[in-house]
């Protein structure tokens, strides 16, 4: 067909002669007075209309061509045949045969049937080519690939984890090794990023792992709240690529690709004795790989980066984020809550509720419904950390009421209970908080003697222990019966022949 257009053209628009035609085509020059003939007849010139496509142009040039082999082989319903391979136990082996079956003089073999159903289904997928905006997107990932690092004293062998980040328009990478992909070395590495970039980004989008999305979900996943918590500090937003979408991430697919190739694989016959010189030598060849120039494009990485990424992004805040550990916790009946082994208090009308607490490492902090409520200095030992102004105004005025009635009850259970109970209140900066552990004494009463109470707080009187539990292990061991026996009078002996006393040495 396209000879046909190059003879028209020519004859029509340049004026051409029949010999010039053949020197310019190669086509005969009956052939070529064939066709300027056929063009008369037809009203045809140049140009030609734009609705006419060559197989139109063929049938008006050669109505009496034999079409028939093109239709020689009947096309299979190739969506259908998609459908049948989804079911159980069919395959495409079946279908062809039911399709030789049906079209006996007019199928394909089973290398072509197979051949173009693969080419059929190649040309179902549709891949958008992805146009990123400077210094708007940051990918991240963790290459699948691990380092290990030797313990220098005892020869033990950690795999250390590959965090890598690419810029979306420019390419630029950054990449370092953690010891874990747990939620503080993940948020650690965005942090460690952004400052290598020197800006943040509009957008991250990382993958689905468990410590940036809560809950994958192809439309509304849930984001960590301690990875939302650094994206507001950064007033970045985190957009995670769509479950099974690599695609979503090409990007830090590549990055990954190119970090395994020039850096790790580079770093194969290497030992590594600590994290921070397996670091040093993955920057070191990472400021290698952002400066090598493109193979098809003009420029670097490092280049692109400081022209169209570096300028776009927006600034670092003052204070670099610092890690938060967030948890919801239940105001108990004392108006304190724990974390790990300490208790703080809130104010004591959040009773019953569910707080959100924030640990960062010098403070604790406390949130009713997005609202602070609380504050204290980070306490790693057991104990209590209570404000005054969070108490009742009955605790606070009227205190020592329900001092001298925790005492009243541990002198009806014995002496040695009432010093227990007046320890614990000593030991305390405030009274109530040592309600808890006295009330949980005094109620041992009910499933043991008020003697065996009082003899448990004499051991424990003596040795100084003051945990609760101390003095149920006493209890369920009977140590205090132990001290009960020892204390009986001994009985005096009776007279007896074979007894000699003091008259029988002289």
């Amino acid at each position: 067909m396209r000879k046909i257009r190059d003879v028209l053209r020519l004859h029509f628009s340049a004026g051409l002669s029949i010999r010039q035609i053949h020197r310019s085509t190669k086509i005969s020059v009956g052939s070529i007075q064939s066709l300027l003939k056929q063009a008369k007849t037809l009203n045809l010139s140049w140009p030609l209309p734009d609705n006419l496509d060559d197989s139109q142009l063929a049938r008006l040039f050669y109505p009496q061509a034999d079409t028939r082999h093109a239709n020689r082989f009947e096309e299979p319903d190739w969506a259908d045949l998609r459908k049948q391979l989804t079911r159980k136990g069919v395959t495409k082996q079946l279908l062809w045969e039911e399709y030789t079956q049906q079209y006996p003089n007019r199928c394909y073999s089973y290398s072509q049937f197979c051949d173009r159903y693969l080419n059929w289904v190649k040309k179902q997928r549709r891949s958008m080519r992805q146009h990123h905006k400077a210094g708007d997107i940051l990918f991240v990932d963790y290459a699948g690939q691990t380092m290990p690092v030797v313990n220098p004293l005892t020869g033990e062998i950690t795999r250390a984890q590959i965090f890598v980040a690419a810029m979306g328009a420019s390419n630029y990478y950054y990449a370092e090794a953690t010891w874990s992909q747990g939620l503080k070395d993940w948020l650690g590495s965005h942090v460690r990023a952004f400052n290598y970039l020197g800006g943040v980004p509009n957008m991250v989008v990382p993958d689905n792992l468990k410590s940036g999305v809560s809950k994958a979900c192809k439309y509304d996943p849930d984001v960590n709240p301690a990875y939302q918590q650094l994206a507001s500090h950064y007033d970045t937003a985190i957009v995670p690529a769509r479950p099974r979408k690599p695609k979503d991430k090409a990007k830090a697919e590549v990055g990954v690709q190119i970090i395994e190739r020039w850096i790790l694989a580079r770093l194969r016959h290497h030992t590594f004795f600590s994290l921070h010189e397996l670091n040093q030598c993955i920057r070191a060849l990472l400021v290698e790989v952002n400066q090598k120039p493109f193979k098809q494009l003009p420029g670097s990485r490092q280049q692109w980066f400081e022209e169209i990424d570096k300028p776009a992004l927006n600034p670092l805040p003052r204070h670099d984020y610092e890690y938060t550990e967030i948890k919801m916790v239940k105001v108990n009946i004392d108006y304190h809550v724990q974390f790990e082994s300490h208790l703080y208090s809130v104010p004591h009308q959040l009773v019953g509720e569910k707080l959100e607490l924030h640990a960062k490492s010098r403070t604790v902090e406390l949130y009713f419904k997005g609202k602070k409520v609380a504050s204290h200095p980070r306490n790693d030992r057991y104990g209590f950390t209570t404000m005054p102004q969070h108490m009742p105004v009955n605790h606070q005025e009227h205190h020592k009421v329900n001092e001298g009635s925790l005492m009243n009850w541990a002198k009806d259970l014995g002496d040695e209970v009432l010093i227990w109970v007046k320890s614990q209140i000593k030991r305390k900066d405030h009274p109530q908080q040592a309600f808890r552990i006295c009330l949980g004494a005094l109620r041992l009463s009910n499933e043991y003697a008020p003697e065996r109470i009082n003899r448990a707080c004499k051991i424990a009187n003596r040795h100084h222990l003051y945990r609760l539990q101390q003095l149920k292990d006493i209890l369920i061991s009977n140590q205090d019966r132990l001290i009960s026996e020892s204390n009986n009078e001994p009985t005096l002996p009776q007279d007896h022949e074979n007894i000699r006393g003091p008259h029988s040495f002289h």
